[in-house]
């Protein structure tokens, strides 16, 4: 079973996982956490880790990665937090970055990704790159 804590993509990853007949199988919940505090209610990521970090970067995603796994009964998940645009961007995290994070087979893993586009290019280019990376990790 599959969970997916979502930011930047707002859903659009478990949208994806459920478009496809027979996904009740195998997908279990979703979390869109596009705000810190919802990070944090519904993922237990910790505040401070969010203050030391920011919300994008290794260390947020792969806390949502595990929380999505603690805060459900699948076995495998996937986060994401990024700066999508077209505006939030800076010079440390310019607009297209992506952390990207997997929790499968009891490992975590994760990623920065930097995709180029308008807002929906690059969330477009998260949801595949993310569910691409799962299923490597899955086989």
């Amino acid at each position: 079973m599959l969970a997916t804590a979502e930011s930047c993509t707002g859903g659009l990853i478990a949208a994806a996982c459920t478009d496809l007949a027979g996904s009740s199988q195998w997908f279990e919940r979703g979390f869109v956490t596009y705000s810190n505090a919802a990070k944090t209610e519904l993922l237990g990521v910790d505040a401070a880790l969010i203050a030391q970090h920011g919300a994008v970067s290794a260390p947020v995603a792969c806390a949502m990665a595990e929380g999505a796994l603690a805060h459900s009964h699948a076995q495998a998940s996937l986060a994401v937090t990024g700066v999508a645009g077209p505006t939030g961007g800076s010079a440390e995290k310019p607009v297209g970055t992506v952390w990207l994070a997997w929790c499968v087979a009891g490992r975590t893993h994760s990623e920065r990704c930097h995709f180029p586009g308008d807002r929906g290019g690059v969330r477009a280019a998260t949801v595949q790159r993310a569910l691409v990376q799962l299923r490597a990790l899955l086989a």
